[in-house]
C-alpha cells in the first residue's frame, strides 16, 4: 500500500518546523554536554580517591 502524498508546506509552516527542530537540537546538545560533564566529574573523583587512598 502506497503512502499518501502530503501537500507541500507553506513557507511559514517550514519556518515553524525548522525553528522547532533547532530547539530540539539545542536541547539534545545541552543534554549530551551535561552527560559528558557528569562522566568527566565521576572519573576525576574516582581517580582522585584512588590516588589519595
Amino acid at each position: 500500500m502506497a503512502t499518501p502524498q502530503l501537500p507541500p508546506l507553506s513557507r511559514e509552516e517550514s519556518l515553524i518546523l525548522a525553528k522547532r527542530r533547532r530547539g530540539k537540537n539545542i536541547a539534545m546538545l545541552i543534554a549530551l554536554l551535561l552527560l559528558a560533564a557528569m562522566f568527566y566529574a565521576i572519573a576525576i573523583v574516582k581517580f582522585h580517591s584512588s590516588v589519595a587512598g
